[in-house]
């Protein structure tokens, strides 16, 4: 067995080996299977050489919420199959998270292997179904939750150290403010590998982020005084932009 992790595989094996998965599924829960589906980059055939395989493997609602993960690896290959019942898929493609751009996608567009009765567009529908509102409320939380404890402890360790811990901040100025520009503009990002120049090309971005993600896709993280500089002027850029879509981020009383 190969010992030294994932080796180079065509497309057509890995989807025989998707193949062959599916089989198993139904071997051993028979009629119980709604439908079985690949999602990520087999999906969007974008695969590359030494990329996994992620499945759903979908069952029929019984009143029993189901919802767990095998993940093996064969050696030269590794595979993730998420079995859920109907019902925890579709409450889950329904919800908006903070990393909705991230990880929705395949909710929108998995490659089914079998569906008789139709189950991936009613998955679609759920994860179209989402209000502003919700959208909105995501928002909020980001830029309280974590924009606004980022600066803070952006600012201590400016003042007291270690800036050792600066490139990790500005990397996650940079995620995080990457899920703002998506779930402000309803955006899906294809992979994470792409988050950061996908969000460049979306409309709407707050002052200052494109400085933080240049220099994070560029690795420029070695001056302390670069990194706090752009991330400041981020904050300031997310202040504005707060204000000018109507999100926020500072409250005049305490909310309970």
């Amino acid at each position: 067995m190969n010992m030294n992790g994932p080796v180079k595989m065509s497309r057509s094996e890995r989807f025989q080996t998707c193949q062959e998965i599916a089989a198993r599924l139904h071997d051993v829960y028979k009629e119980k299977i709604l439908a079985i589906g690949v999602y990520g980059s087999i999906s969007r055939g974008t695969d590359g050489p030494y990329s996994d395989i992620e499945m759903f493997c979908v069952l029929e609602e019984t009143g029993e919420e189901i919802e767990f993960s095998y993940e093996w690896s064969a050696g030269p290959w590794k595979a993730e199959v998420n079995v859920c019942s109907a019902d925890v898929l579709l409450n889950t493609a329904a919800t908006v998270e903070d990393d909705w751009p991230l990880t929705h996608g395949p909710f929108f567009s998995p490659l089914s292997l079998y569906d008789p009765k139709g189950f991936f567009e009613t998955l679609k529908k759920a994860a179209e179904s989402p209000s502003q509102e919700e959208f909105t409320e995501n928002i909020n939380g980001i830029l309280v939750g974590e924009m606004y404890e980022f600066i803070g402890k952006l600012r201590n360790v400016n003042l007291d150290g270690p800036h050792t811990y600066l490139p990790y901040l500005a990397m996650q100025f940079a995620q995080y403010g990457a899920m703002l520009i998506g779930l402000h503009n309803g955006k899906l990002y294809s992979t994470g590998a792409k988050v950061l120049p996908e969000a460049l090309e979306l409309p709407h971005r707050p002052a200052g982020y494109d400085q933080v993600a240049r220099l994070v896709m560029e690795g420029d993280l070695t001056d302390p005084v670069k990194i706090v500089t752009a991330c400041e002027a981020f904050w300031d850029g997310l202040q504005e932009w707060a204000a000018q879509h109507h999100y926020v981020i500072h409250s005049e009383r305490i909310p309970f």
